[in-house]
């Protein structure tokens, strides 16, 4: 999962959006601040250019083995088209008449209930938090359609004032991390879900005028404990 943000994007000038939901995956490729060398080696992954190179490496060593085949190796596009279609399509994604088996409508509906619960969850915190008394807020999460490799999920929260992706706070991406993707909803099992309904992005919107006020009071309680913690 990678948690969308300022502070842990490198190139910060890519989050500039224009509406609601701003979608990253073909679009632009966000380089992570953190995350470790296995973020960096799955968002390089999602590069078409280095997939298809990677694909096609073969050939190209098969004209070094043989020199005196090399054009003919070179002036051969369709075996090279082939390779390519049987590596994005049949290899790194489902194909369209095996994506229903994955799961049945029943169980995506609950999967997507569950989903939506910890998104407003995440969102009433967030804006209790802040004290955010209007507009909406929005948790999104996109994932890569790619189904044997690891999971890459873009998830940040959008604000439609501005509109733009809020800026979080340690604490608030340490909610996310601690709270989005949990048994029986892990990542790896949204991925299912989405493959199997043909769906990629969610966007759970959330009127930051439904935070209770008990949830404003827990909020700046915790505020006041951590205050008190840090003295």
């Amino acid at each position: 999962m990678f948690i969308v943000t300022r502070d842990t994007v490198l190139n910060a000038s890519a989050l500039q959006m224009r509406s609601l939901p701003r979608r990253f995956l073909g679009r632009v490729t966000l380089w992570p601040r953190r995350g470790g060398p296995g973020l960096w080696l799955r968002v390089v992954l999602e590069v078409e250019i280095w997939r298809y190179l990677a694909a096609l490496a073969p050939f190209a060593v098969a004209a070094l083995v043989w020199p005196d085949y090399a054009i003919g190796i070179a002036q051969a596009p369709l075996p090279m088209l082939i390779v390519l279609y049987l590596v994005e399509i049949r290899l790194l994604r489902v194909p369209k008449d095996k994506r229903a088996a994955l799961m049945d409508k029943a169980e995506i509906e609950r999967g997507l209930d569950l989903l939506r619960a910890r998104a407003v969850g995440i969102l009433t915190r967030i804006a209790a938090a802040r004290g955010i008394a209007e507009g909406t807020l929005h948790l999104v999460i996109e994932q890569s359609d790619m189904w044997r490799v690891p999971p890459l999920t873009y998830v940040s929260v959008q604000a439609e004032t501005g509109p733009e992706i809020l800026r979080l706070t340690p604490e608030e991406r340490g909610l996310i991390a601690d709270t989005l993707f949990q048994p029986p909803l892990t990542e790896a099992g949204l991925l299912r879900l989405n493959v199997a309904d043909g769906i990629h992005l969610r966007d759970i919107a959330f009127e930051a005028g439904r935070v209770s006020a008990h949830a404003r009071l827990a909020a700046l309680m915790g505020k006041a404990e951590d205050v008190a913690e840090r003295r």
